[in-house]
């Protein structure tokens, strides 16, 4: 199975590449080089096409950040087109083969491999270095983007935010228990222990067993270990002993202290459950914030970053970090950086990010009034940038990541919940397929 699999991704992507080259030589020439469209700097004035990869969601924030920026630089017009985020990557896809790309769109991490990979987005290391943006964008961000874009370690896409790992608990159930705030990984289980009563519908956590369980479980088992890097050489670290063990512990909490229904459900059920009922904590991100907020009210919860070891260290793997890239083949560079530049800025990142509940890329922005009123998104920024947390990148730049993390392996963590499957064997074949994915990737370079 494995080896057809990465015959008829392999196949794929070269059937992609060469409609690539092909359709580009005959549409816009080609000049030998084999990079395709190179497009232009142009004169800075005009219009560009921007591509939200949020579409509807983000719409109007958008909407307002273009107003502003055309305001400030009346030669320059730029069309929003609203794209929702799960067509996003495909209509991209789609216009790299065909073209009709746009000058400016949003890239985050998990689409930043398949893009540069096919020499689609222009490297931004020496736009940024010449910028007003240089040294004012988050450290961890900009090595999160430069990681996902592939081999060559290049920035291809400028930070805007990160919707960070938030550990959300119910401050009023914690109370009456007498327990102290899950900061540490014991104090974390302790509590889900104590706060566990079936006969009377009342469990310490709820845990993510449907869609998007599998990046869930790695931050609980990386925050636990301690392990710093997803890799070890050119094997991965995820079986690990330590990580084994880890994650024994965690699988452990299923039906002993959290619901039975946790095993199918995917985010919006389980965000939807631990609003409506007596849950004590929740992993989710910021985005869910304003949900618990209306459930609750702002007193009998909080939202803080990930438990800490023991020993006081915070490790966690890393969130998809969104950002905006420019696209090669764009006619008019210059303006397209220009508003890219401007997105990033400290007014207009605090605005995009308060709309959206997430932390601030721009680091002066992330010291804006709403940010400290906002005690999950003010805590997540610090643990970004205070040096308290070591972020584990997570292989975004390997093609095969999405199908391995996604629907190769949730099914298999059922299992490990349900007990069909040790935790020892569900890492060892996901080991197998991440050592797999990075060798074929080394071979291709």
């Amino acid at each position: 199975m494995k080896t057809s699999r990465s015959r008829s991704r392999r196949a794929a992507v070269a059937v992609a590449l060469g409609s690539v080259l092909a359709l580009t030589a005959t549409a816009c020439g080609d000049d030998g080089s084999g990079s395709g469209d190179k497009g232009s700097e142009g004169s800075g004035k005009g219009r560009i096409v921007f591509w939200d990869n949020n579409g509807g969601v983000r719409t109007d924030v958008w909407k307002q950040i273009i107003a502003d920026f055309e305001k400030a630089n009346p030669d320059v017009d730029v069309e929003y087109v609203g794209i929702a985020s799960t067509e996003y990557q495909s209509k991209v896809d789609t216009a790299i083969q065909g073209g009709g790309l746009p000058d400016v769109g949003g890239v985050g991490a998990a689409m930043l491999a398949g893009f540069s990979a096919q020499d689609a987005l222009e490297p931004l290391d020496g736009r940024l270095a010449k910028s007003s943006l240089n040294g004012l964008l988050n450290k961890d961000m900009l090595t999160s983007l430069k990681a996902a874009g592939g081999r060559d370690g290049r920035l291809y896409s400028v930070p805007t935010s990160a919707n960070n790992g938030v550990l959300y608990y119910r401050t009023d159930l914690f109370q009456k228990a007498g327990l102290q705030a899950p900061t540490t990984w014991d104090a974390f289980f302790t509590a889900a222990e104590k706060l566990t009563n079936a006969g009377r519908n009342e469990f310490g956590y709820t845990i993510r067993g449907g869609a998007g369980s599998i990046a869930q479980a790695l931050d609980a088992m990386y925050g636990q270990s301690g392990i710093t890097s997803f890799w070890n050489g050119d094997r991965t670290t995820v079986n690990d002993p330590a990580n084994v063990a880890a994650l024994e512990k965690y699988a452990g909490l299923y039906k002993k202290a959290t619901p039975a229904a946790d095993v199918n459900n995917d985010f919006t059920k389980m965000v939807a459950q631990w609003d409506s009922g007596t849950i004590g904590m929740l992993n989710h991100n910021l985005g869910s914030y304003q949900d618990h907020v209306k459930a609750f009210g702002a007193a009998k919860f909080r939202g803080i970053p990930q438990p800490t070891r023991p020993d006081g260290k915070r490790v966690q793997v890393s969130n998809p970090v969104d950002g905006l890239g420019l696209f090669k083949s764009s006619r008019n560079k210059e303006a397209a950086w220009k508003f890219i530049e401007f997105a990033a800025s400290r007014a207009e990142n605090s605005k995009f990010n308060e709309s959206a509940g997430q932390v601030p890329a721009n680091t002066q922005a992330a010291q804006d009034p709403w940010v400290q009123k906002s005690e999950p998104t003010k805590l997540a920024a610090a643990a970004l940038s205070d040096g308290s947390t070591t972020i584990v990148q997570l292989p975004y730049y390997l093609p095969d990541w999405n199908t391995i993390s996604k629907a190769d392996n949730e099914p298999n963590f059922q299992k490990v919940l349900l007990g069909k499957m040790s935790a020892k064997k569900f890492l060892d074949t996901l080991a197998e397929q991440l050592n797999e994915a990075q060798a074929e990737w080394k071979r291709q370079g």
